[in-house]
């Protein structure tokens, strides 16, 4: 017999979990099971459980009496039983409190062995009056999916440029919510198809929709492949895209099922509205697609009882948005249902592409796998988020992987591919979207647009040309809207014009901050609006209460476009939130003037 240890709590460490599950998974059982009728309050199931073929680490043990013993009721009675085994075992033992279920919780005191737990539990299996004995395993939460191909997702959970998209998880996973994705339709995939419920294919031209028929309560994606020069002169050929089955995977794959990958949102569902068939789609269909998707009345089409809070739009063309796809978008918007769209893939100015340059969506840029602008992702001022899309020439694994086909016509089987594109990062922010509704039914569009710019981080890379916020944070987002955590999105503005004179002194416009406890958050939003001839000759800071600064835009001779209409992301941690915080503008070269008309924070 050992003598007891002195000293606990002092040098008293948690046991890893990993260590208690490998026993587990190997086959081992953690219960001692003595005969006799389980203790009062103690499912019977507990007291059959085998006895351990192999001892396990522990700090605490769950100590089960029978019915009839002292210690089942007398927290005294079970304080002295726990002293009398620590002596017979050579350790030092303490009863530390009563259970619910009646069970006494003992604990075992400095780091022991498994040796010395196997000691500690042997002295409480040859009690009679002891219906079991398990160790107090430390339990984490289990959100990481078991999806084969998971790790591949770098843009879900990869801490320099991913949308840190695992911790949302233990919050919501998109239960209740159902997404829109209104695209090229939707072809089988056994890892999307418990999540698919009912859409339509709005496509009414034939020739667009290549399927024999007009429109139809079928979204089914025949294929989009055209021959050489059949969209027009100088377009080439292409295999069929699947376009609609990838994105929806990025959203709603089915998670936890042991293949494949993990959706965003896995526990929503996906209603697939087919509007781009062969080189592309109408603005007729995608229209009517918005109207009915969020519960509108489509003439000729049966009401939607699935109707979406979210719409995915990972599509667009040149030009800016029409009134006509603005009203579609106002509407659905105005009956619930957040709009989420893709900026564009053409290293331009987004504002002269539809629908990102629309309002009421969530214009999306794009990320690659080192946080900057992916080379081909619009940009500008009507970008109000960024999010990953990829970005394959670094390198295939450098994509989006989500579901596919791999017919290079019609549908064959079933596969994933990494793609790249603002069409990727689209679905990435509807994914959160939907998340955010799930956790909170009551959000608003402009409370989850706010919510997802206000809980961005800044940009782990560059972007020229303006990503909106930043990088969607879906994490910080959920907590947010869920109460537990992230941004207030208290917004303090100024609105009071000041004059910015040509190639002269610096000006400034103040705004002045109180009421907050602590310092101010790693993704402060600084919304700027600033009229000018020549925004090149700009240079513009962030001032904080203390005095320090952070450059927001440097001059440029390139930049000739006029105005500064943008919101920046600045990581203001190290700075106390109350006081007065100033923008700072100065125009470094001659011939053009300006005017801060107004400027924002938003906490």
């Amino acid at each position: 017999m050992r003598t007891p240890r002195p000293s606990r709590a002092a040098r008293r460490k948690l046991i890893s979990v990993a260590a208690i599950s490998a026993t587990l998974l190997s086959g081992t059982a953690t219960a001692v099971a003595l005969a006799g009728p389980a203790a009062a309050g103690t499912p019977s199931a507990e007291a059959a459980a085998p006895a351990p073929s192999t001892a396990v680490p522990a700090e605490r043990l769950i100590v089960g009496y029978k019915s009839t013993a002292a210690e089942a009721k007398s927290n005294s009675a079970a304080s002295a039983d726990a002293e009398a085994k620590g002596r017979e075992a050579g350790e030092d033992l303490d009863f530390r409190r009563r259970l619910g279920t009646g069970a006494a919780l003992v604990d075992l005191g400095d780091k022991l062995s498994k040796t010395e737990v196997a000691d500690v539990i042997a002295e409480y299996g040859a009690d009679p009056q002891v219906a079991y004995v398990v160790p107090d395993r430390l339990n984490k939460p289990m959100a990481d999916p078991n999806d084969t191909e998971y790790s591949k997702q770098w843009d879900l959970f990869e801490a320099t440029a991913g949308m840190r998209v695992p911790g949302a998880w233990s919050t919501a996973t998109g239960s209740g919510v159902t997404v829109a994705v209104i695209d090229t339709g939707y072809v089988t995939h056994s890892d999307l198809a418990a999540n698919i419920v009912a859409g339509y294919d709005f496509i009414s031209d034939t020739a667009v929709s290549v399927d024999g028929n007009g429109r139809d309560s079928n979204p089914a994606d025949p294929g989009d492949w055209y021959a050489t020069d059949e969209c027009g002169a100088g377009t080439g050929s292409s295999d069929s895209s699947w376009h609609g089955t990838h994105v929806a995977g990025t959203i709603a794959a089915v998670t936890n099922n042991s293949k494949g990958v993990a959706g965003i949102a896995y526990n929503a569902k996906i209603s697939p509205l087919r509007v781009l068939g062969k080189c592309g789609g109408y603005d007729s269909d995608i229209i009517d697609a918005i109207t009915w998707a969020s519960g509108g009345t489509v003439s000729g089409v049966p009401a939607n009882t699935n109707v979406a809070k979210v719409i995915n739009m990972s599509l667009g063309g040149s030009g800016s948005c029409t009134s006509a796809t603005q009203s579609a978008i106002n509407a659905a918007v105005s009956r619930g249902t957040t709009v989420v769209v893709a900026a564009g893939n053409s290293n331009a100015n987004a504002a002269n592409y539809s629908p990102a340059s629309c309002n009421n969506v969530i214009s999306v840029a794009a990320t690659n796998r080192s946080g900057s602008r992916a080379s081909y992702s619009n940009y500008g001022s009507v970008v109000d988020i960024a999010a990953p899309g990829g970005q394959t020439s670094t390198g295939t694994a450098n994509g989006i992987l989500s579901t596919l086909n791999s017919g290079a016509q019609g549908p064959s089987t079933e596969s994933y591919e990494y793609y790249q594109g603002t069409s990727m990062a689209a679905p990435h922010i509807a994914g959160l979207a939907a998340l955010m509704k799930s956790a909170n039914s009551s959000l608003t569009p402009a409370q989850i647009e706010s919510a997802i710019k206000t809980n961005a981080r800044a940009l782990p890379g560059t972007c020229s040309g303006g990503c909106g916020a930043g990088l969607a944070d879906a994490t910080k987002t959920v907590q947010a809207v869920s109460g537990s955590g992230g941004s207030s999105g208290t917004t303090y503005t100024s609105t009071t014009a000041v004059a910015i004179p040509d190639a002269g002194s610096a000006v400034e416009s103040p705004i002045a901050v109180s009421g907050r406890t602590g310092n101010a958050p790693s993704a402060l939003q600084v919304g700027v609006d600033i009229t000018h001839t020549y925004r090149g000759d700009l240079v513009i800071d962030l001032v904080a209460p203390d005095g320090s600064t952070y450059r927001l835009k440097s001059s440029s001779s390139s930049d000739s476009a006029d105005n500064v209409t943008t919101t920046y992301t600045v990581d203001a941690s190290s700075e106390t939130a109350n006081g007065t915080w100033k923008l700072r503008v100065q125009d470094v070269a001659a011939q053009d003037t300006g005017t801060i008309n107004s400027w924002k924070l938003t906490f």
